[in-house]
């Protein structure tokens, strides 16, 4: 399968109307659209426009519920729990962080936990909210059980990522990556394209190594066994028990300290998957003067991109830089998208009663296209 490349005009309008179409008002429209399409821009092309068809098969199976409100169960000046009422995930994260903001301007840090949420996308995304805002932001999430833990075959936690974001000179910081070695969405792209998974990155339904996507994921699907490895591998000796703690991090600040469903049980229900999310948003005020900070911060952020190369390499990056070049590039030359993704919206505009080819005018689909259906 190939790549055809899109505007970012072309895909924000189709995002929209999608989203407007099932049921979802102007500006929850736009909230869900921004960050979908931010993943793309930024490089992150399994959280992107590939992302459509799972919220497409959660609404129509019934464990998105587009109406939902989240609801404030707990709060104090400095704390909140939420439950999501098990409405869309970005929504749902973008009022908790937004919470998290309004109370780390108040009383110096803001700390909301969520339950009974959905898919929330990249984490790095609510974590630069809170950045945007001069604060410090992190964002985790547990999620369907995908990871195998240290010396295990059966999934048990999920990609469970973390994102931190800091206001930084030239370019802010911004940390954003899963504790598997590489997300679900990494090894559906593999799927799409057709091809082995490194070496690495799954086990099978017995725990051993595999390289073939279609079946670690319909293993994680119907909780067969397997699934992706923690960072580090599935060996002690490569740091394997490092990933696996990371990803229990996010667990406590999500599902443990929401008191919500942890990975393990997301995803086992008919009527909701359960998945849960912590925010953290710090301001810089409450260790000193934040222009001060940041200055510091951006100093060392610079040592590092300048510091000596190893052989070969030409440039080191310093978390979110790479995101900020991807973004220029894409809305300026516009985003891939898989064809295999292509019969997927072609599929969600069927549902919909949405015109595909007023939105992506003269592209043909693919004859041997697939619609990967059963990885949901």
């Amino acid at each position: 399968m190939g790549y055809v490349k899109w505007s970012y005009s072309v895909l924000e309008h189709f995002c929209y109307d999608v989203f407007r179409a099932f049921g979802f008002d102007e500006t929850q429209s736009k909230e869900i659209e921004d960050v979908l399409l931010t993943a793309d821009l930024f490089g992150i092309e399994s959280h992107g426009m590939q992302r459509m068809v799972r919220y497409h098969k959660g609404i129509e199976k019934g464990t998105i519920h587009p109406l939902a409100k989240p609801e404030v169960v707990f709060e104090t000046p400095v704390s909140a729990v939420i439950d999501g009422h098990n409405g869309m995930g970005q929504l749902i994260s973008i009022y908790a962080m937004k919470k998290a903001i309004e109370k780390a301007k108040t009383s110096g840090i803001g700390m909301v936990s969520v339950r009974n949420s959905n898919h929330f996308g990249i984490a790095g995304y609510y974590a630069k909210m809170a950045s945007d805002e001069g604060l410090l932001g992190m964002a985790c999430t547990n999620s369907e059980a995908i990871m195998v833990p240290t010396f295990g075959k059966k999934a048990m936690l999920g990609s469970n990522p973390i994102a931190v974001a800091m206001p930084a000179e030239p370019y802010p910081f911004l940390f954003d990556c899963s504790t598997t070695v590489v997300t679900r969405g990494k090894l559906e792209m593999y799927n799409k394209m057709e091809k082995p998974l490194p070496e690495g990155w799954a086990l099978d339904k017995d725990g051993k190594e595999s390289t073939d996507a279609p079946d670690v994921l319909s293993n994680i699907v119907a909780k067969r066994g397997g699934g992706i490895m923690p960072l580090g591998g599935n060996k002690e000796v490569n740091g394997s028990h490092k990933g696996y703690g990371y990803g229990m991090l996010c667990e406590l600040f999500s599902s443990i300290l929401s008191q919500g469903v942890t990975s393990d049980k997301c995803c086992t229900f008919k009527d909701k998957t359960g998945i849960c999310h912590g925010f953290i948003a710090v301001n810089p005020a409450i260790f000193g003067n934040p222009e001060e900070i940041k200055r510091h911060f951006s100093e060392y952020l610079e040592a590092l991109r300048e510091s000596p190369k190893a052989d070969g390499a030409e440039r080191i990056y310093t978390h979110g830089e790479k995101e900020v070049l991807a973004k220029k590039d894409r809305l300026e030359n516009g985003i891939q998208v898989n064809d295999n993704t292509m019969a997927e919206l072609a599929n969600l505009c069927e549902y919909l009663k949405l015109d595909f080819n007023s939105y992506f005018k003269g592209y043909q689909l693919q004859k041997d296209s697939r619609f990967f259906e059963g990885n949901y």
